[in-house]
């Protein structure tokens, strides 16, 4: 099976998706998923910034990713 996946910008409640020449199907399942990217909210967007920025500072506070896993699941 082949996919096609496109963000597509709406305009007056219609998308248009243009199938590439070699696509060959007479008929075809779509989904229509809003996107989430202006669903992220600004304050998490603002934690990211902050905690990458204090990566980028100091490398060294990084946690090991198992380390952290094993906290988390000491805490549960």
């Amino acid at each position: 099976m082949e996919a096609i996946r496109e963000i597509v910008k709406v305009k007056n409640r219609q998308v248009i998706i243009n199938l590439p020449d070699d696509f060959d199907a007479e008929e075809v399942e779509v989904i229509v998923l809003k996107t989430i990217e202006n669903e992220i909210p600004q304050w998490h967007i603002n934690e990211v910034r902050e905690r990458t920025s204090e990566y980028l500072k100091n490398p060294d506070i990084a946690l090991d990713f198992d380390e952290a896993i094993k906290d988390i699941e000491n805490e549960l």
